[in-house]
């Protein structure tokens, strides 16, 4: 304990590395040690440069980064989480062209492909119903409904 009183910013670059551990290993990038490691680092850096010269005003320093990182970057790393992926494209059914079984619409269909009819919908290209009997062509999957357009 007596090296950290001595090396300041090796206390907070020590806490950063544990604080980047735990969220890692158990938390999963969900966040808040995050935001703590963030401090913690920018507040050994500064206190390496000579800036901070009080572990009292460190700890300030410290809490007062920690919030504002945690304020600035909480909503753009949800939004980079949660970001939506895109319907599989993938497939080796993509490209297929398909006979219409049941009239698709954007919200159900049915198509036959080897036999098996396969749920369908329309990709948003055309609002325009496609009835039976018609042909279609697969755009993408998604799960187990293939989403077809119009040929």
């Amino acid at each position: 304990m007596e090296y950290f009183t001595q090396h300041q910013d090796y206390f907070f670059y020590a806490l950063a590395g544990i604080c980047l551990l735990v969220e890692l290993s158990l938390l999963g990038m969900s966040g808040p040690l995050l935001f703590v490691a963030l401090g913690s680092v920018i507040t050994g850096v500064l206190i390496s440069l000579g800036l901070i010269h009080s572990f009292s005003i460190a700890l300030v320093v410290f809490a007062g980064l920690s919030v504002a990182s945690a304020a600035l970057l909480l909503g753009p790393l949800k939004k980079l989480q949660n970001k939506e992926v895109g319907p599989e494209t993938s497939s080796d059914m993509v490209g297929k062209i398909l006979p219409v079984t049941a009239r698709i619409t954007q919200a159900d269909g049915r198509v036959s492909y080897s036999g098996v009819e396969w749920l369908a919908r329309l990709d948003g290209s055309s609002n325009e119903a496609i009835e039976a009997e018609n042909r279609v062509e697969v755009t993408s999957v998604d799960g187990t409904i293939l989403v077809v357009k119009g040929v």
